[in-house]
């Protein structure tokens, strides 16, 4: 096992990181604008009022990729375990 085939599995694990994270950032990203954007129109600074919508819009994101989320994982996490004999040298 090289430096190279290291580097490699951690470049791999950084984008199925940041293919996980993309659908609940983004729609964090997204309502918290909407919501900052009506509340400097209206005036109104409500703590909760920011924070209940990104919670729910979450939580909807997550049921809507959830399952999406959980088929990429797993797939990343056999191929690393299919990868384990080459790593070790036995195989090809």
């Amino acid at each position: 096992m090289d430096t190279n085939m290291v580097m490699d599995i951690g470049m791999q694990g950084l984008i199925v990181a940041a293919k996980l994270a993309a659908p609940i950032l983004i729609t964090a990203l997204v309502v918290g604008f909407a919501v900052s954007l009506l509340q400097s129109i209206t005036q109104i600074q409500e703590v909760t009022l920011s924070f209940v919508p990104k919670a729910v819009a979450v939580a909807v994101a997550l049921l809507i990729a959830g399952h999406w989320m959980i088929s990429e994982i797993v797939t990343f996490t056999n191929e690393m375990f299919d990868k384990i004999p080459m790593l070790l040298g036995g195989g090809s």
